[in-house]
């Protein structure tokens, strides 16, 4: 009793768990199945049902004459000789078991469509709550594990729980009806059935079900290696090839791979080891019946319908409960993946998204955007990022940050946009506070460009219009946005198909400088009143470098510009310039001002030249 008591208790769990990954409207879907699950269980149940009588009238011609629902049915139908009747009763036998067949591969389509339909809302709802995540959340994640868990968990759970769950059920159902009705027919056979049968699955289940728990969970975490070394591999490929380091890739991604297939295979044949077993009892069984029976000199005419029977049931039953066995196993060792996308959604569930348009005040950013006393300390780490920060960025302003790496100044920026909330202070625009809430509404007037330009495999024009629908595509503004971030030229003059040239996978086809130009380009077609560029020319030489803040000064008086700067004398014509150094501004002031009195920045400036 007290071993059994935590296993039922582990069970509602898993199966508490399976439910609270399906939404309202799936678990709704769910349930509306269950008619159609039942009807597939009748039909099969008829189906074993009808076959007694059939056989009875084979065995036995008089078997008409002893029962009084066939003699009624002979009379009723009007037929004149017993082989018409005996037609008459077989085919509707046939027609019984074709319409249960036809109707079980309905219910199965049904299922499996609603199962992989799961599939792909499970998927979207995973993506959705991952993005609905804040910033400084994928600053601590493995994007490799985020997209294992939205494709390679979600289908785990969707092949390996959801469709083996309804499959379950339906022919859990199935196995319960078959199994009264032959209690109805023959209580000794139907008893001898359940014990045998349910027996050997039982004690199966009951020997394998915690390793195959276990393996479940070694299962997700080679899965996870799998991805984030796959995408290693592939993502730093000119390093690869140049250093040489294929066999050492391949060697570190043999391992998990290899106990990934393992598991997946030594799964499989748990699942179906009992199959063997079943099989071999149940019609060896039928075999040594008849053998002794002929031995012994019984006659089996009398027989042939029982035996039948069974055969029929056995035939119906074997499946039914092979089924159940795998599948439960199969939820079992899915459970793993099951818990990993029931945390991150019920973690998703309690971030709140962002309001919808109309919801929250406009922060148009007319005035003045603040960073007052602000400070911000990443997860784990050991001293805040920034620190008691004041900055004011006006319209039209452009302002400056330099430091050496890892002073703050890419979280300055984070914060400025809205990425990050503050774990002191406040940021503002035009006087009102940046929430979570409203941190859209300052976002949709802001652009950045980061030094590494995320391209997608596509064409120049979807780059730089990443995330437009086409149909909304300006070509105007497009070419305007090309020409102020001078890649313009080299488009329309060095590439054929021009603005549908692809580019190829993160732009492996053309140069860092023109990546970067590209990005700068995405980011102006935006027509943002709030720019930050962050160490976004670096690629450039200095001759582009100049002609496009020359180009950027003409094109956009009214725009705020953010620099964090590589070569400072880029900075010259800035208006202000804010000295960065652990997190907290050390000085601010023009060019010149800085040169002449600070040492700091005149070592940033010669370390730069």
């Amino acid at each position: 009793m007290s071993s059994s008591s935590p296993q039922t208790a582990t069970d509602l769990q898993m199966l508490k768990s399976v439910l609270g990954i399906l939404s309202p409207a799936e678990r709704r879907r769910l349930l509306f199945m269950t008619p159609a699950v039942m009807l597939m269980a009748l039909m099969e149940t008829a189906g074993v049902a009808s076959i007694v009588p059939f056989l009875a009238l084979l065995s036995d011609p008089h078997a008409l004459d002893d029962s009084p629902r066939l003699h009624k049915l002979f009379v009723l139908g009007g037929f004149e000789s017993q082989q018409g009747f005996f037609f008459f009763v077989g085919l509707g036998v046939l027609v019984l078991v074709t319409v249960g067949n036809t109707v079980s591969a309905t219910t199965t389509w049904a299922l499996q469509r609603f199962s992989w339909m799961g599939n792909h809302t499970l998927s979207l709802r995973m993506l959705e709550g991952y993005l609905r995540r804040p910033y400084d959340f994928f600053l601590l994640q493995n994007t490799a594990d985020l997209g294992k868990n939205i494709l390679s968990e979600v289908q785990a759970v969707v092949a390996g729980v959801l469709v083996q769950g309804v499959q379950l059920a339906a022919r859990f159902s199935v196995v319960l009806l078959v199994t009264a009705t032959l209690f109805l027919l023959d209580p000794v056979m139907a008893v001898g059935v359940a014990i045998g049968f349910g027996g050997i699955y039982s004690a199966l289940y009951l020997f394998v079900r915690r390793t195959i728990s276990l393996r479940g969970q070694v299962r997700v975490a080679a899965n996870q290696q799998r991805f984030k070394l796959a995408a290693e591999a592939l993502g730093g490929i000119k390093e690869v090839k140049l250093y040489g380091l294929e066999s050492a890739v391949l060697a570190q991604f043999e391992g998990p791979s290899r106990t990934f297939a393992s598991l997946q295979a030594s799964n499989a044949v748990l699942g179906n080891l009992p199959k063997f077993a079943i099989e071999t009892i149940a019609f060896g069984g039928v075999l040594a019946m008849v053998l002794y029976l002929l031995g012994d000199g019984r006659d089996l005419t009398a027989l042939m319908p029982v035996l039948g029977l069974y055969a029929f049931a056995a035939y119906r039953l074997l499946p039914g409960l092979q089924v159940i066995f795998s599948g439960i196993n199969s939820i079992r060792f899915n459970l793993g993946a099951v818990e990993v996308l029931r945390k991150d959604l019920e973690e998703a569930e309690r971030t709140p998204g962002p309001a919808p348009d109309g919801a929250v005040e406009e922060l148009p950013f007319r005035e003045a955007l603040q960073l007052d006393n602000v400070a911000f300390r990443y997860a784990e780490a050991s001293r805040p990022a920034v620190a008691g920060v004041n900055l004011t960025i006006r319209p039209g302003e452009w302002v400056a940050l330099v430091g050496p790496t890892g002073s703050g100044k890419s979280t300055l920026v984070d914060l400025a946009l809205g990425l990050v909330q503050p774990t002191e202070g406040v940021v503002r625009v035009d006087n009102r506070i940046v929430d979570v809430a409203n941190r859209r509404s300052l976002q949709r007037h802001a652009a950045y460009v980061p030094q590494q330009i995320f391209l997608i495999d596509d064409t120049v024009a979807r780059n730089i219009c990443f995330g437009i629908p086409e149909s909304e595509v300006n070509p105007e503004r497009l070419r305007w946005a090309a020409r102020v971030a001078q890649i313009a030229d080299f488009v329309e003059t060095e590439l054929p198909q021009q603005y549908d040239a692809p580019i190829g996978e993160r732009g492996v086809r053309v140069s860092g400088g023109q990546r970067q130009r590209i990005g700068i380009a995405r980011a102006l077609y935006r027509q943002p009143r709030f720019l930050v560029l962050d160490e976004a020319t670096s690629a450039l030489d200095n001759a582009t470098e100049a002609a496009f803040f020359l180009a950027l000064r003409s094109e956009l008086k009214d725009v705020a510009v953010v620099s964090i700067a590589h070569r400072l004398t880029t900075t010259s014509t800035f208006d202000r310039i804010y000295v960065i150094d652990r997190g907290q501004i050390v000085d601010v002031g023009t060019f010149n001002e800085l040169r002449e009195r600070n040492a700091h920045f005149r070592q940033v400036d010669a370390q730069a030249a």
